[in-house]
Protein backbone atom coordinates (compact mmCIF):
# COMPACT_ATOMS: atom_id res chain seq x y z
CA UNK A 1 0.00 0.00 0.00
CA UNK A 2 1.34 3.44 -0.94
CA UNK A 3 1.91 5.70 2.05
CA UNK A 4 -0.12 8.88 1.84
CA UNK A 5 1.81 12.12 2.19
CA UNK A 6 1.73 15.83 1.51
CA UNK A 7 3.14 16.80 -1.88
CA UNK A 8 5.53 19.76 -2.09
CA UNK A 9 7.30 19.33 -5.40
CA UNK A 10 6.80 17.23 -8.50
CA UNK A 11 9.52 15.85 -10.72
CA UNK A 12 8.75 17.23 -14.19
CA UNK A 13 10.68 17.46 -17.43
CA UNK A 14 9.84 21.04 -18.30
CA UNK A 15 10.04 24.44 -16.66
CA UNK A 16 6.70 24.69 -14.92
CA UNK A 17 5.69 25.78 -11.42
CA UNK A 18 2.41 25.93 -9.51
CA UNK A 19 1.56 29.14 -7.67
CA UNK A 20 -1.05 28.53 -4.97
CA UNK A 21 -3.04 30.96 -2.86
CA UNK A 22 -4.75 30.25 0.47
CA UNK A 23 -7.56 31.80 2.51
CA UNK A 24 -9.56 33.54 -0.23
CA UNK A 25 -11.40 34.44 -2.23
CA UNK A 26 -10.96 38.13 -1.48
CA UNK A 27 -12.48 40.85 -3.68
CA UNK A 28 -9.37 43.06 -3.49
CA UNK A 29 -6.39 40.72 -3.60
CA UNK A 30 -7.76 37.77 -5.56
CA UNK A 31 -8.79 40.08 -8.38
CA UNK A 32 -5.27 41.55 -8.52
CA UNK A 33 -3.83 38.06 -8.81
CA UNK A 34 -6.18 37.28 -11.67
CA UNK A 35 -4.79 40.33 -13.47
CA UNK A 36 -1.19 39.17 -12.92
CA UNK A 37 -1.74 35.67 -14.26
CA UNK A 38 -3.89 36.89 -17.14
CA UNK A 39 -0.96 39.05 -18.27
CA UNK A 40 1.28 35.99 -18.74
CA UNK A 41 -1.36 33.51 -19.84
CA UNK A 42 -0.81 31.43 -16.70
CA UNK A 43 -2.98 29.54 -14.26
CA UNK A 44 -2.80 29.11 -10.50
CA UNK A 45 -4.57 27.18 -7.75
CA UNK A 46 -6.71 28.96 -5.17
CA UNK A 47 -7.25 26.97 -1.97
CA UNK A 48 -10.48 28.53 -0.80
CA UNK A 49 -12.15 28.70 2.59
CA UNK A 50 -15.83 27.83 2.38
CA UNK A 51 -16.91 30.76 4.53
CA UNK A 52 -15.05 33.17 2.24
CA UNK A 53 -16.64 31.57 -0.82
CA UNK A 54 -20.05 32.22 0.69
CA UNK A 55 -19.08 35.82 1.46
CA UNK A 56 -17.67 36.47 -2.04
CA UNK A 57 -19.34 34.08 -4.49
CA UNK A 58 -18.71 36.36 -7.46
CA UNK A 59 -14.97 36.17 -6.80
CA UNK A 60 -14.96 32.38 -6.59
CA UNK A 61 -16.81 32.29 -9.91
CA UNK A 62 -14.33 34.72 -11.50
CA UNK A 63 -11.40 32.51 -10.49
CA UNK A 64 -13.03 29.51 -12.15
CA UNK A 65 -14.08 31.41 -15.27
CA UNK A 66 -10.46 32.43 -15.90
CA UNK A 67 -9.30 28.83 -15.88
CA UNK A 68 -7.74 28.58 -12.44
CA UNK A 69 -8.16 25.63 -10.10
CA UNK A 70 -10.25 25.80 -6.94
CA UNK A 71 -8.88 23.67 -4.11
CA UNK A 72 -10.35 22.81 -0.72
CA UNK A 73 -8.92 24.69 2.28
CA UNK A 74 -11.75 23.66 4.66
CA UNK A 75 -14.87 25.59 5.58
CA UNK A 76 -13.68 27.59 8.61
CA UNK A 77 -9.86 27.13 8.64
CA UNK A 78 -9.35 24.99 11.76
CA UNK A 79 -6.40 22.74 12.57
CA UNK A 80 -8.02 19.51 11.44
CA UNK A 81 -5.81 17.40 13.70
CA UNK A 82 -7.52 18.98 16.73
CA UNK A 83 -11.01 18.00 15.58
CA UNK A 84 -12.82 14.70 15.66
CA UNK A 85 -12.75 12.86 12.36
CA UNK A 86 -16.46 13.58 11.98
CA UNK A 87 -15.85 17.32 12.44
CA UNK A 88 -12.93 17.24 10.02
CA UNK A 89 -15.08 15.48 7.45
CA UNK A 90 -17.74 18.18 7.75
CA UNK A 91 -15.10 20.87 7.15
CA UNK A 92 -14.06 19.20 3.91
CA UNK A 93 -17.54 18.21 2.81
CA UNK A 94 -19.08 21.67 3.12
CA UNK A 95 -16.39 23.29 0.99
CA UNK A 96 -16.35 20.42 -1.48
CA UNK A 97 -20.04 21.10 -2.16
CA UNK A 98 -19.40 24.82 -2.62
CA UNK A 99 -16.54 24.28 -5.08
CA UNK A 100 -18.48 21.72 -7.11
CA UNK A 101 -21.36 24.18 -7.33
CA UNK A 102 -19.02 26.77 -8.87
CA UNK A 103 -17.05 24.50 -11.18
CA UNK A 104 -19.38 21.62 -11.94
CA UNK A 105 -16.34 19.37 -11.52
CA UNK A 106 -14.75 17.12 -8.95
CA UNK A 107 -12.32 18.79 -6.55
CA UNK A 108 -8.80 17.42 -6.93
CA UNK A 109 -6.61 19.35 -4.49
CA UNK A 110 -6.64 20.01 -0.76
CA UNK A 111 -4.40 22.02 1.52
CA UNK A 112 -4.80 21.61 5.29
CA UNK A 113 -4.77 24.82 7.33
CA UNK A 114 -1.49 25.21 9.24
CA UNK A 115 -0.29 22.09 7.35
CA UNK A 116 -2.08 20.22 10.11
CA UNK A 117 -2.24 16.61 8.98
CA UNK A 118 -1.84 13.13 10.37
CA UNK A 119 -2.56 9.72 8.89
CA UNK A 120 -6.29 10.06 9.58
CA UNK A 121 -6.56 13.43 7.84
CA UNK A 122 -4.49 12.26 4.87
CA UNK A 123 -6.73 9.20 4.56
CA UNK A 124 -9.85 11.34 4.81
CA UNK A 125 -8.61 13.61 2.04
CA UNK A 126 -7.80 10.59 -0.11
CA UNK A 127 -11.37 9.33 0.33
CA UNK A 128 -12.51 12.53 -1.40
CA UNK A 129 -10.06 11.89 -4.20
CA UNK A 130 -7.88 14.79 -3.10
CA UNK A 131 -4.13 15.11 -3.35
CA UNK A 132 -2.86 16.88 -0.23
CA UNK A 133 -0.72 19.81 -1.32
CA UNK A 134 2.13 21.44 0.59
CA UNK A 135 4.82 23.85 -0.59
CA UNK A 136 8.57 24.34 -0.98
CA UNK A 137 8.63 27.98 0.16
CA UNK A 138 7.08 27.73 3.60
CA UNK A 139 10.05 29.69 4.97
CA UNK A 140 8.83 32.78 3.08
CA UNK A 141 5.97 33.07 5.60
CA UNK A 142 4.09 35.62 3.55
CA UNK A 143 1.17 35.28 5.99
CA UNK A 144 3.27 37.12 8.57
CA UNK A 145 3.81 40.09 6.19
CA UNK A 146 7.62 39.94 6.61
CA UNK A 147 8.28 42.33 3.71
CA UNK A 148 8.38 41.93 -0.05
CA UNK A 149 12.14 41.37 -0.14
CA UNK A 150 11.93 38.65 2.51
CA UNK A 151 9.18 36.83 0.62
CA UNK A 152 11.18 37.08 -2.60
CA UNK A 153 14.46 35.92 -1.07
CA UNK A 154 12.95 32.87 0.61
CA UNK A 155 11.05 31.89 -2.51
CA UNK A 156 13.70 32.45 -5.17
CA UNK A 157 16.12 30.10 -3.42
CA UNK A 158 13.73 27.14 -3.67
CA UNK A 159 12.17 27.69 -7.10
CA UNK A 160 12.81 24.87 -9.55
CA UNK A 161 10.82 23.01 -12.19
CA UNK A 162 7.94 21.29 -10.42
CA UNK A 163 7.91 23.57 -7.37
CA UNK A 164 4.64 24.28 -5.58
CA UNK A 165 4.68 27.81 -4.15
CA UNK A 166 2.46 29.05 -1.33
CA UNK A 167 1.06 32.55 -0.87
CA UNK A 168 -2.08 34.06 0.66
CA UNK A 169 -4.83 36.20 -0.85
CA UNK A 170 -7.13 36.39 2.16
CA UNK A 171 -7.28 37.42 5.84
CA UNK A 172 -5.54 40.74 6.29
CA UNK A 173 -3.44 43.09 4.20
CA UNK A 174 -1.91 41.01 1.40
CA UNK A 175 -0.33 43.87 -0.55
CA UNK A 176 3.18 42.53 0.17
CA UNK A 177 2.21 39.18 -1.26
CA UNK A 178 0.71 40.73 -4.38
CA UNK A 179 3.87 42.72 -5.09
CA UNK A 180 6.15 39.72 -4.45
CA UNK A 181 4.06 37.53 -6.74
CA UNK A 182 4.08 40.20 -9.43
CA UNK A 183 7.90 40.30 -9.35
CA UNK A 184 8.27 36.51 -9.25
CA UNK A 185 5.88 35.94 -12.14
CA UNK A 186 7.73 38.48 -14.28
CA UNK A 187 11.10 36.92 -13.43
CA UNK A 188 10.02 33.35 -14.01
CA UNK A 189 8.19 34.18 -17.23
CA UNK A 190 11.40 35.78 -18.51
CA UNK A 191 13.22 32.53 -17.63
CA UNK A 192 10.76 30.52 -19.70
CA UNK A 193 8.62 29.06 -16.93
CA UNK A 194 4.99 28.09 -17.45
CA UNK A 195 2.46 28.69 -14.69
CA UNK A 196 0.15 25.72 -14.15
CA UNK A 197 -2.32 24.47 -11.56
CA UNK A 198 -1.36 21.86 -9.00
CA UNK A 199 -3.45 19.26 -10.82
CA UNK A 200 -1.79 20.11 -14.12
CA UNK A 201 1.62 19.81 -12.44
CA UNK A 202 0.68 16.40 -11.04
CA UNK A 203 -0.46 15.29 -14.49
CA UNK A 204 2.96 16.32 -15.84
CA UNK A 205 4.88 14.18 -13.35
CA UNK A 206 7.84 12.25 -14.71
CA UNK A 207 6.75 8.59 -14.47
CA UNK A 208 10.31 7.60 -13.62
CA UNK A 209 10.46 9.85 -10.58
CA UNK A 210 8.33 10.36 -7.50
CA UNK A 211 7.18 13.66 -6.06
CA UNK A 212 9.15 15.24 -3.26
CA UNK A 213 7.45 15.01 0.10
CA UNK A 214 8.38 16.55 3.42
CA UNK A 215 6.95 16.64 6.89
CA UNK A 216 5.22 19.85 8.04
CA UNK A 217 8.15 20.51 10.36
CA UNK A 218 10.55 20.57 7.42
CA UNK A 219 8.55 23.35 5.80
CA UNK A 220 10.10 25.77 8.28
CA UNK A 221 13.61 24.78 7.22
Amino acid sequence: MVKLSMIHQISVREKAVAFTFDDGPNPVYTSQLLDIFRSVGGRATFFMIGQEMEAHPEMADAVHQEGHELGNHTYSHPDLTKLTLEEANEELQRTDVLIRKVTGQEVRSFRPPFFGVNDNILSLAAEYGYRTIGTVNGAAKDWETPGVDYILEHTRQVVAPGSILLFHDGYGDRSQTIEAVRVLVEELAAEGYRFVTTSELLDMADPDESGLTMSPEELEG
